[in-house]
């Protein structure tokens, strides 16, 4: 096993590790509005799982390769090291307000600083740029449909779910906030 390898392996249990702490250590609180998720958390936990498994299913069963070489692996592995790195920054730059189900919080007030002055949703952009990069890395078209597709649509959900709730909060701050930021990509998507 080459040092790559050893990398991708040790980022995707890093990866898993972190999401998994987050899963049990960030809920809401009992004073929290909790009734907001409509099950986001659920679909993201059936989706991510289901499409790292079946990217590599698809690496290891199917061969349409997406470039020669080896630098799409660096590629890859670069974009899911960023992902996992800069997520957990956003996630720290959050602090009380960031929980993995939709939650507002009592003294809840929106984050338009960092990368919330380009992005509504940094933090999915992260995980996602994660996702993308496992799909580079197996250098596998069918294995960057499956890892990037289901926890876009996973996210996109969450998103349609999370700006009703935020709306219903802050009402024409948080529209006003919504017409000079992008969801994902900053100045296109």
């Amino acid at each position: 096993m080459n040092t790559l390898s050893t990398l991708f392996y040790i980022s995707m249990a890093a990866w898993f590790l972190s999401e998994f702490l987050y899963k049990n250590m960030l809920k809401s609180g009992k004073e929290d509005q909790k009734n907001k998720d409509k099950s986001t958390l659920n679909i993201l936990w059936l989706a991510i799982p289901f499409s790292i498994a079946s990217s590599i299913f698809m690496s290891y069963n199917t061969h349409f390769p997406m470039a020669g070489g080896s630098w799409i692996l660096y590629l890859g592995e670069f974009f899911i090291l960023i992902g996992i790195i800069v997520r957990y920054v956003i996630i720290r730059s959050l602090g009380k307000y960031f929980t993995v189900d939709v939650t507002i919080r009592q003294d809840h007030r929106i984050k338009k600083e960092g990368f919330y002055k380009y992005l509504r949703h940094p933090s999915y952009a992260f995980s996602l740029l994660t996702s993308l990069g496992l799909g580079l890395y197996l250098n596998n078209w069918l294995s960057l449909l499956f890892a990037f597709v289901p926890p876009f649509l996973a996210f996109a959900y969450r998103i349609k779910i999370e700006e009703q709730a935020l709306v219903e909060q802050f009402g024409d701050e948080y529209l006003e906030y919504r017409k000079s930021t992008k969801k994902l990509i900053p100045f296109i998507y």
